[in-house]
């Protein structure tokens, strides 16, 4: 099983990196699909895990100047806040409820992309004063979100900066900073309750590390947003169909 695990987080942390999106969306369904806990291992380990793969890929977005590092502070800066309170949310839902919400939002997240797939690029940005403001607001209830389903909230905050006018790229990065402080903060909401599976853990944080350097300098260098957008939104759709059944 072991051997599975680390392929899989392989997989998922490198087409993830290249959005900035972490991995959550689907760390936390192939936890739960090897049969771990969902509130003791599973969205705990997978806040961790979305939290080192967006951290990871700062490095080679920030080499390429794309992250918006003052824009993105106070986004930052709310889901910081509010993924911890989400993560207290969580153990007072039922698990049915938490996976049916899950589904939902991988459901909404795959539509959302599909539909923005084929558009271009954003020619003008918001000012920065109503960015900011509004980026807040959203991130806050992104980061509540991801910290109560273990996402860390990329899946909202994607989209938002590139209708706030952020290219696809510098979306990609920015969207890796606030993720970032939302999928640590949302661990940290869930910690107490967590059990460590210590071969789990470090065998999937050792696919992270690779896979998200890999994939995050492959998005920076090479990869064309198109063809990642269409993959992700395809990706995800399947993961909804089949979480919903």
């Amino acid at each position: 099983m072991i051997a599975l695990v680390a392929w899989l987080i392989f997989l998922v942390s490198a087409i993830f990196a290249m959005l900035g999106l972490g991995g959550g969306m689907l760390y936390v369904p192939i936890f739960h699909w090897l049969g771990f806990g969902l509130q003791s291992v599973v969205i705990p380990l997978g806040l961790l895990l979305n939290g080192l793969n967006t951290l990871l890929a700062l490095i080679p977005y920030g080499r390429k100047h794309l992250v918006d590092w003052t824009g993105g502070l106070p986004m930052a800066l709310a889901a910081l806040v509010f993924a911890p309170l989400g993560a207290l949310a969580a153990p007072l839902l039922p698990n049915r409820l938490l996976l049916i919400l899950f589904a939902v939002a991988v459901l909404v997240a795959a539509a959302r992309t599909l539909l923005a797939a084929g558009k271009a690029d954003p020619t003008e940005m918001m000012p920065l004063g109503r960015r900011m403001l509004v980026g807040s607001v959203v991130a806050a209830a992104a980061g509540f979100i991801g910290g109560l389903l273990g996402i860390g909230g990329g899946f909202i905050i994607g989209p938002l900066l590139i209708w706030i006018g952020y290219g696809t790229k510098r979306a990609a990065a920015t969207t890796a900073y606030i993720v970032t402080f939302s999928s640590f903060s949302g661990f940290l909401g869930h910690v107490g309750n967590m059990t460590i599976e210590w071969p789990l853990l470090l065998t999937a944080v050792l696919a992270v590390v690779v896979a998200s350097l890999l994939g995050s300098w492959f998005m920076a260098n090479r990869a064309k947003p198109e063809w990642v957008k269409w993959f992700y939104g395809i990706l995800l759709l399947g993961v909804a169909l089949k979480l919903v059944v």
